[in-house]
């Protein structure tokens, strides 16, 4: 009942129900699949042209929305960055990393390429470093000068940087580069697989609650036990392709890829927890965004890089 010269008052709107745990993992199993079916179709095209363009797209692209929601995060948090700087920059190192691998490269000659990349790379990140410092002197209203450049420049390392090893592991010289990336996104996806699963089924004992509620000990244990069979497999199948990664290495990588997996997880849940977010984004149902999609990846990058450069090839 309404009284005179007032409006009814509307019945909130219920809240769309929650996904049950066999709804998640199936939107979130196509969103993955969907996904790297793209990444990889580009990767193994016949046509060298597309293979290499529209695999520096999607790099550019995951790169770009990643930074934007890594950005998004430190808003969120209350703190100060140079977002649009930041975006650029890491659209810059993708871009000329992946020109200087293809174009400039493969043409100098073999001596001293593997660690050529990464010089490069240094370089790019010094005229960073310097464009952050004279962005700061040009802010009128900004006199938290070092919040905002260690933001940015974080920012920068977190997605593309990282995210730049899997094009140092594809172009890398004197392998099949491709089914190295193959490979490492295999194992590193399995991983979370396992833990999802294995966690959901008979998960009990806590990891570390106040950053990951959902995360177990028991779901760990999975990841590492699937990964590193998957990892075991595949080079067995590869082999062809793989010539350098024994059972040794594939048991080696499954374990040190699925442990980093997970505390890559667990560094992107920290991150979103200090925003008061579930999620990095919406970008994909029953993932997130492109960090909830990334997190492990950007981890595991690195690792594969240095190992394929320090261990498998030395």
């Amino acid at each position: 009942m309404t009284t005179a010269g007032t409006e009814p008052t509307a019945a909130p709107t219920p809240a769309p129900p929650a996904l049950t745990k066999a709804q998640t993992f199936v939107r979130r199993l196509g969103s993955t699949v969907v996904l790297w079916t793209i990444v990889l179709t580009a990767i193994f095209s016949t046509n060298i042209l597309v293979a290499n363009h529209v695999f520096l797209a999607l790099m550019m692209l995951l790169a770009w929305t990643g930074m934007l929601e890594f950005y998004g995060l430190v808003e969120k948090r209350g703190l100060v960055c140079f977002k649009t700087w930041g975006v650029l920059g890491g659209l810059l190192l993708m871009a000329s990393t992946f020109f200087y691998l293809t174009a400039y490269l493969p043409g100098i000659g073999k001596a001293g390429m593997a660690s050529k990349p990464g010089d490069f790379e240094s370089s790019v990140l010094i005229l960073f470093v310097l464009g952050l410092c004279v962005r700061q002197f040009l802010a009128k209203n900004n006199t938290a000068g070092i919040l905002a450049i260690s933001t940015t420049l974080f920012g920068l390392m977190y997605v593309p940087w990282l995210l730049n090893f899997i094009q140092k592991i594809n172009f890398f010289p004197g392998v099949d580069g491709r089914y190295y990336v193959l490979y490492f996104i295999l194992v590193t996806k399995f991983s979370d697989l396992g833990a999802y699963c294995v966690g959901s089924l008979i998960g009990r004992h806590k990891m570390i609650p106040r950053i990951s509620p959902g995360k177990t000990w028991e779901g760990f244990a999975g990841a590492i036990v699937v990964s590193t069979g998957v990892s075991v497999a595949f080079a067995h199948l590869c082999h062809d392709h793989l010539k350098e990664t024994t059972h040794f290495h594939a048991v080696i990588l499954g374990v040190v890829l699925s442990v980093a997996a997970v505390i890559g997880d667990l560094i992107e849940s920290l991150f979103k927890r200090e925003a008061g977010v579930k999620d990095s984004g919406k970008f994909f149902p029953g993932i997130g965004g492109i960090l909830d999609l990334l997190d492990s990846l950007l981890f595991n990058a690195p690792l594969m890089y240095l190992y394929l450069r320090h261990v498998l090839t030395h």
